[in-house]
């Protein structure tokens, strides 16, 4: 089901500012790959760019074998979905009709909803546990259950790529590890390309198969976690002084801050 997602010489910008630049980067299938790196590096304009919503200035993106912009919107929506940072959804909409929104890349002119539809539905909610809150309004649930109504809305979508840009923004340590471990199982047990960006450096090791590192709209650094978190990396990327060592119970790549770099602008006095 799994489908690579490439970006080749790949330039995105706002207006005439450029945010990534000339970037090349593939995003492994049936894995999970963390996009880290500072604030305003261009992690999430990246995702907006692999998902179509921005069109390149130069470069392509390519989902399989097939540019991304040869693709109808339906048959793209098909293979690749997405989540923003933030998603909001109108008042009174309930858990069940916001997961029913993920069908429509699939209806079809004369046949609006289908049994396909239904079980398609049912299951993405069983599969994030929400099936429970299914009459809930989405503005009446917490923080985890509101972002798992909205995952349950891209896994009923069945793209074989879903990209999500900081879904534990704004949750607390509990919901986060919920909604990551949600992710990683859709990624084990369907074997979906998922893509994510964090912040937290840590639970970017925890989770991730395939780190990408960026800095300043380039990419610095992709490959496994234990062969690219280094305390050089982070100070490259993050003007961070840190250790690394294996996280006691994980044995992954646990980063232990220092001091920043960069202090007021300036670079920090060692």
């Amino acid at each position: 089901m799994a489908e690579t997602l490439t970006a080749e010489r790949l330039t995105l910008r706002y207006d005439e500012r450029t945010i990534v630049d000339d970037l090349d980067v593939t995003l492994p299938e049936g894995r999970i790959t963390v996009i880290l790196g500072a604030n305003a590096c261009g992690k999430s304009t990246l995702l907006r760019g692999l998902a179509r919503l921005l069109t390149p200035a130069t470069g392509r993106v390519m989902i399989g074998s097939d540019d991304v912009r040869d693709l109808a919107p339906k048959a793209l929506a098909r293979r690749l979905g997405f989540l923003p940072q933030a998603a909001t959804a109108p008042g009174g909409v309930t858990v069940a009709e916001l997961v029913a929104r993920g069908r429509y890349p699939h209806q079809r002119l004369l046949q609006q909803w289908s049994p396909e539809d239904a079980d398609a539905v049912n299951a993405a909610m069983r599969a994030t546990g929400v099936a429970v809150l299914r009459d809930r309004a989405i503005d009446e649930l917490s923080g985890g259950q509101r972002q798992r109504a909205w995952i349950a809305m891209l896994l009923a979508q069945q793209t074989p790529v879903m990209l999500l840009d900081e879904p534990t923004t704004y949750l607390d340590i509990a919901h986060q590890l919920e909604v990551l471990e949600l992710c990683r199982r859709l990624n084990r047990e369907e074997e979906r390309t998922v893509v994510l960006v964090l912040h937290d450096l840590d639970q970017a090791c925890r989770y991730a198969d395939h780190l990408v590192v960026m800095r300043e709209g380039r990419i610095l650094a992709t490959g496994a976690p234990g062969e690219v978190m280094t305390a050089e990396l982070i100070a490259e990327a993050f003007a961070l002084e840190a250790l690394v060592q294996p996280h006691p119970v994980t044995g992954t790549p646990m980063v232990v801050p220092i001091a920043p770099l960069v202090v007021g602008g300036e670079e920090a006095i060692a």
